[in-house]
């Protein structure tokens, strides 16, 4: 570009690229790539800005894909670049700016072309233009066939190796973002993409034993949330607290990855665009990511997976596998904080379901942590504000629960724990509430929301079954939690009568018109009734494990009595409707016993003394009914 270049409008005609992408081939050795490379550039802030620039530099790139079989100065560029990296080391410790400006300037032009090579042309006919070198048609040398891997490898090396100062920022910024633009053909395909040449060097090769100090590398890149350095430090005069061009270029890539990396589809809402206080850790985060999920090669699993699963604490020195060369060490209660400081982001709430699924060191550390308020709250949130999260953010975070809900001792601590002034919450105040009570309200919010809105029938279970591995271990359930269970029950019955009531009446318009199609009221009355069990079990559990615990769950179900009474002879609840018609026989008749006008007080402390009193023989003959959902995850 040259060091006069400074704006889009003048791309297009700059007299250094158009001499890079015509028909003269330029030499690794030319003073050409000095000039070339020692740019500044106005950068982009929006997208609308990116688009003018893509706009801009077509004709340019037109020009580079049509000329460089003939010219390879595409692989001279790449080639300049890796003589350059083999001193970046030495340039940091010395503080040498220039040497990493330009060196900075050329990976930036090297991704740029990147993407544009990656939208115009299948994989191998892009690797092609990687082993172009003479000037005569299409010709190549067989030596130059790894050119990829040798970039790919660099690129590595320098996020691993170099240290990250002020002045090493931006180039180590540009190293994981053009990586993330190398694994971005899965935009293009929409199968699975099981043969990339791309995947095949990152998973063999040379870059195999880079394996586990490059995720270590990107884990704490996001651990550490280290912010762009302000300007002035560095002597890219092209940066802002906007972030820089290529950084632009490669973040829309990875939105897009991440977007059908999660299974969203082009079709679904997308994430709230969060402010990035530090965009190395969130492009080091989104190749985390893509790197973890990368296909298994025919005759080796995916090794940045295993090291992902098989990571340990820093504390803990037992020996580490023999069959798992990429295991690593890792500060567990740096990396907990920062998972705790960033589920607003659905890429960290990703992150958190994978290493709690597949690592169970992770997963035996965080379910031992007093402190877990600081992990599920940021989850309960996400819950919360449903309507402002994509779906498949939501999903994550409810798995997350299912997760944490298997685990016996966290639904023991979590009614342990003690909040006060949830302020996001906004149907109540709440003053002070126990974390389990908070949760049960959060889920019960999200069934309600999914009843009304989504009907999502996956959502409705997920929810129930984090409630039922919840449920012997209620204890001391806020009362307003306690109304919300039944009230969902409520619900629940109005609906299932509702749909009842239409399949009668469409069953008697159908005696007199034979020619009239009946809808499907069946297949909406099983899956009520289905949920309804479930909300029944639940219930069931609560009381035949903790009935003494819980006197508000009582209380309310004695209140609202009425409400399963027509339950009490259906043939898909009968069964379970014994078993509550006895707790709320027993206890109604101690009230009845005390006598009338009792006080709300006085009607909790008959219950305390019932709960007492009623014989374990009578609720043991529950047990049978207590449910345990585990989750089920490819």
């Amino acid at each position: 570009m040259g060091a006069n270049s400074s704006s889009i409008s003048e791309l297009p005609e700059n007299e250094y690229l158009k001499r890079l992408s015509g028909t003269e081939s330029i030499s690794e050795n030319d003073p050409f790539w000095n000039q070339l490379l020692s740019f500044s550039f106005t950068t982009p802030t929006n997208s609308a800005e990116l688009k003018l620039l893509e706009e801009a530099t077509i004709s340019v790139c037109k020009s580079l894909v049509e000329n460089n079989p003939r010219t390879g100065n595409l692989g001279a560029l790449i080639k300049v670049f890796l003589s350059r990296t083999k001193e970046l080391k030495i340039s940091a410790e010395c503080q040498n700016h220039l040497f990493i400006w330009q060196a900075h300037n050329a990976l930036f032009l090297i991704c740029c072309l990147l993407k544009v090579f990656i939208c115009q042309m299948p994989e191998e006919e892009m690797q092609l233009h990687f082993t172009y070198e003479e000037k005569s048609s299409v010709t190549f040398q067989a030596d130059s066939e790894d050119l990829i891997e040798e970039l790919l490898c660099c690129l590595i090396k320098l996020i691993i190796d170099i240290p990250l100062l002020d002045i090493t920022y931006e180039i180590s910024l540009e190293a994981v973002s053009t990586l993330v633009v190398f694994l971005s053909y899965q935009l293009y395909h929409k199968e699975i993409l099981r043969h990339s040449i791309s995947h095949k060097y990152l998973m063999h090769g040379r870059c195999l034993p880079y394996t586990s100090r490059l995720v270590k590398t990107l884990l704490y890149n996001f651990i550490r949330q280290e912010k762009r350095p302000p300007p002035g430090t560095h002597i890219f005069q092209q940066q802002s607290d906007g972030g820089g061009l290529l950084y632009g270029l490669a973040s829309g890539v990875a939105t897009g990855l991440w977007t059908v990396f999660t299974l969203g589809g082009v079709g679904s809402k997308p994430a709230p665009q969060q402010e990035q206080s530090s965009p190395l850790a969130s492009q080091s985060l989104l190749l985390l990511l893509v790197l973890a999920n990368l296909t298994d090669a025919p005759d080796s699993p995916n090794p940045y997976k295993q090291a992902i699963m098989s990571f340990k604490n820093t504390q803990d020195n037992t020996a580490f596998p023999s069959s798992n060369p990429h295991a690593f060490q890792i500060n567990f209660n740096s990396l907990y904080t920062a998972l705790c400081d960033q589920q607003k982001s659905d890429q960290a709430t990703l992150l958190l379901y994978m290493l709690l699924h597949q690592n169970s060191n992770v997963r035996t550390y965080m379910l031992a942590r007093t402190d877990m308020e600081n992990l599920v709250v940021p989850i309960l949130e996400i819950l919360y504000h449903v309507e402002e999260r994509n779906s498949h953010h939501v999903y994550m975070a409810l798995i997350i629960l299912l997760i944490l809900t298997e685990d016996d001792g966290f639904n023991r601590s979590i009614h342990e724990v003690i909040l006060k002034n949830i302020t996001w919450y906004s149907e109540r105040v709440l003053t002070e509430i126990s974390l389990g009570s908070l949760l049960i309200l959060v889920v019960i919010r999200t069934i309600q929301y999914n009843m009304t809105r989504t009907r999502d029938k996956y959502l409705h279970t997920n929810c129930l079954a984090a409630l039922a591995n919840m449920s012997a271990q209620f204890r001391s359930l806020h009362q307003y939690a306690a109304q919300r269970i039944i009230s969902l029950f409520s619900l629940l019955s109005k609906k299932h009568n509702k749909v009842l009531e239409q399949a009668t009446q469409s069953l008697r318009g159908s005696l007199s018109s034979d020619d009239v199609p009946l809808p499907d009221y069946a297949q909406d009355l099983n899956v009520i009734e289905e949920v309804i069990r479930m909300m029944l079990e639940i219930i069931n559990s609560c009381l035949t494990n903790s009935l003494h615990h819980n006197p508000n769950l009582v209380y309310a179900l004695l209140y609202k009595r009425d409400l399963f009474e027509q339950f009490r002879t259906h043939p898909s609840f009968q069964d379970i409707m014994q078993n509550i018609d006895l707790v709320i026989t027993f206890f109604s008749s101690r009230l009845q016993q005390a006598g009338a006008e009792l006080s709300v007080e006085r009607v909790l402390e008959i219950i305390k003394q019932g709960a007492v009193a009623l014989p374990k023989d009578r609720l043991r003959a529950l047990s049978q009914f207590q449910i345990l959902w585990r989750t089920q995850h490819q």
